[in-house]
């Protein structure tokens, strides 16, 4: 029996019907890309001209001046050959790249796509390095920076290759390229701080991965200035599965006719300081940075060296659509030894009326059931509601070695008609000017948008973007919370000015 089910002739028909199904699925999985590829909106210039940036080694050679002096260069070129080459169609008020649009960046008291410098009045005590998320710009991590600099340090915010010009800019775009920014942007901090300066990096959601990346190869090459401080706001640990195959997705975009394929989402760019349409490279890239920083975790915790790594803090919300909560736990903070590390974790709003319409996942015990029993390693906050049926929040500490919980309430509430924070929303306050729910007045903050104060209703398909793209949450009440914790690390903030370098 068993010799006839091994035979060789029924195993190769069996090899030839696997062959066929795999070819099967693979030529629908092409089919269906090209068929939504097709679909939606053409591609527009911003997608389609990819301006030059420097390369690895030329960033390894240059010094902060010239590193601003080529992004002037690249800025100027998506000047001239986008925003003067738009056709008539495109020259709309909504349209960043527009140039009498009330979203232009160049036409505001400052761009925050570019990079920038802050220094305090006297000598710095330290510097800090910024870096930004994916798709995103410096402007992420401006209201962090102004605390810094109010507390002596100078302030280094790069903007990453493939960022803050055009989204076409990310199809070319590599991590790699990224990680040797933060190094150079690194460099320009040292010197700005003194060699017996301190020295921190905050990074944002891919800024965090990149900042942890960094850390972990300071270990390794003595030629690299070890951070004595990391704080990650959402960093990208982990992603989703899909990332793994993003490069799939793109492969009929090696015919000129299906270049479209090479977009997973082409949106107007209506966001004077973020991306709205994201290219399959970006996908890939994330996923192909988290695999090396993973590995680069792994391989320190079996050498007994990941406890060498500074002071981290980490804030993240329990819920986030676009980095794994569970993977910054498994992937990072449950390997590591007790080292000063602490993880804050924003909670669901438990007081929300929301209830029967949330996905399981979302249920009070799933916090507990991502969270490896006390005692651990790190210091572990949880910032969630007082009781089921109150707003108010309180933090519930343990700290690293102890099972006993200790509750500090906080004075700050989640409002009513919140369900729980997001990826995007944590370094932003209330007040920001593009995603602030309750955006200041200053007219330096008009940015010719209020995102985040916008309350929209009406009939679906009318918006040029899906709703749940406007009713995600963009900043953060508990903001106050977050930076005190921030201050913590880098001295008392005095409100003396800061001045731009």
């Amino acid at each position: 029996m068993l010799f006839k089910l091994f035979h060789p002739s029924r195993l190769l028909r069996l090899a030839k019907w696997l062959t066929f199904a795999a070819v099967l699925v693979f030529v629908t999985f092409i089919g269906t890309r090209i068929w939504f590829s097709q679909s939606g909106a053409p591609l527009e210039p911003w997608h389609t001209y990819v301006p030059k940036e420097l390369s690895i080694h030329e960033m390894e050679k240059v010094d902060w001046k010239g590193f601003i002096a080529a992004e002037d260069r690249i800025f100027e070129d998506v000047r001239r050959e986008v925003t003067q080459k738009l056709p008539e169609h495109d020259r709309i008020p909504s349209n960043r790249y527009f140039s009498g649009s009330v979203v232009y960046p160049p036409s505001f008291s400052h761009d925050w796509n570019r990079s920038y410098v802050l220094v305090p009045d006297g000598q710095p005590k330290g510097a800090v390095v910024l870096l930004h998320g994916l798709t995103d710009s410096p402007y992420s991590l401006r209201h962090i920076a102004q605390r810094y600099v109010q507390a002596g340090y100078a302030v280094v915010a790069p903007r990453l290759p493939g960022h803050g010009t055009v989204p076409a800019g990310l199809t070319e775009a590599k991590w790699e390229d990224w990680l040797a920014a933060t190094r150079l942007a690194v460099r320009e901090a040292r010197r700005l701080g003194g060699p017996e300066g301190k020295l921190q990096i905050v990074g944002f959601s891919n800024g965090g991965a990149l900042a942890l990346k960094y850390a972990l190869d300071a270990l390794d090459d003595p030629a690299l200035a070890r951070p004595e401080r990391l704080v990650l706001i959402s960093p990208m640990i982990g992603i989703t599965r899909f990332a793994r195959f993003a490069g799939l997705a793109g492969l009929p975009a090696f015919l000129p006719a299906f270049s479209k394929a090479a977009w997973l989402s082409v949106i107007p760019e209506f966001n004077p300081f973020k991306y709205n349409s994201f290219p399959v490279n970006g996908a890939r890239q994330s996923h192909r940075l988290t695999q090396a920083l993973q590995e680069a975790i792994s391989r320190h915790a079996a050498n007994h060296t990941l406890g060498d790594l500074p002071q981290t803090l980490t804030f993240q919300s329990v819920m986030d659509f676009t980095v794994s909560t569970r993977a910054i736990l498994t992937a990072f903070y449950n390997l590591l030894p007790a080292n000063g590390s602490e993880l804050v974790l924003f909670d669901l709003n438990r007081n929300t009326k929301l209830g029967p319409l949330l996905r399981g996942a979302t249920s009070p015990n799933a916090l507990a059931r991502s969270l490896p029993p006390p005692p651990r390693n790190f210091r572990t906050v949880i910032v969630t509601n007082i009781d089921p049926g109150t707003g108010e929040v309180a933090e519930r500490i343990t700290e690293a070695g102890s099972t006993e919980v200790i509750e500090r309430p906080l004075n700050l509430f989640y409002p009513p008609d919140v369900f729980s924070l997001s990826h995007v929303a944590l370094p932003f306050p209330s007040s920001d000017g593009l995603y602030g729910a309750h955006p200041s007045s200053d007219p330096s903050e008009d940015f010719g948008l209020q995102l985040g104060a916008m309350s929209v209703r009406g009939e679906r398909g009318a918006l040029i973007v899906a709703m749940d793209a406007l009713s995600r949450m963009s900043s953060n009440p508990f903001y106050p919370y977050l930076q005190r914790r921030v201050d913590e690390g880098i001295g008392s903030a005095d409100p003396a000015g800061m001045k731009k370098e």
